[in-house]
């Protein structure tokens, strides 16, 4: 079994709601619960690099996620990132020779109906069987960022 480095950054996927008055908020990663839950056993390493909502990652965070990922020691690294911006990580991490795959969910993990658990699940596995590249695993389809794009009305990714 090929171990993997998983990043954390935020978005949506990490969010909580601590009240009626209050707003979602990034929260600490829910990952390591949800891979526990799922059984995982492949060999994987967490690192939390950023904790914001996507639409605040600066084109330095960028640079930052990029620095974490080529200092990985492993060759398969997963992103879990904020789909509002997750396509223009994807473009500043073009050129690294490594399999990275991003994901992240239109609804916070931590509610009953989110698709957190399926797209980190379906990243997972496409991790292990996609070759050297970028990628978005986003509800059971893989696309590449310099061709896909965040469709906000139908709460989905598709091809340009």
């Amino acid at each position: 079994m090929m171990p993997i480095k998983i990043i954390t950054t935020g978005g949506t996927i990490d969010k909580i709601y601590f009240d009626a008055k209050s707003e979602f908020q990034v929260g600490t990663s829910p990952i390591e619960q949800i891979l526990k839950e799922a059984n995982v056993s492949i060999e994987y390493d967490i690192e939390s690099v950023l904790r914001k909502d996507s639409l605040e990652i600066t084109e330095d965070d960028r640079q930052l996620i990029r620095e974490r990922v080529l200092a990985a020691k492993q060759d398969r690294v997963l992103i879990t990132h904020g789909t509002d911006t997750m396509i223009n990580t994807g473009l500043a991490l073009q050129g690294i020779n490594k399999t990275v795959v991003m994901t992240g969910s239109m609804q916070p993990a931590r509610l009953r109906e989110s698709d957190a658990i399926f797209n980190i699940g379906y990243a997972v596995a496409a991790l292990q069987l996609l070759p050297v590249g970028i990628y978005v695993a986003m509800n059971g389809q893989i696309f590449n960022p310099l061709s896909a794009r965040k469709n906000v009305a139908e709460h989905r990714f598709e091809v340009l």
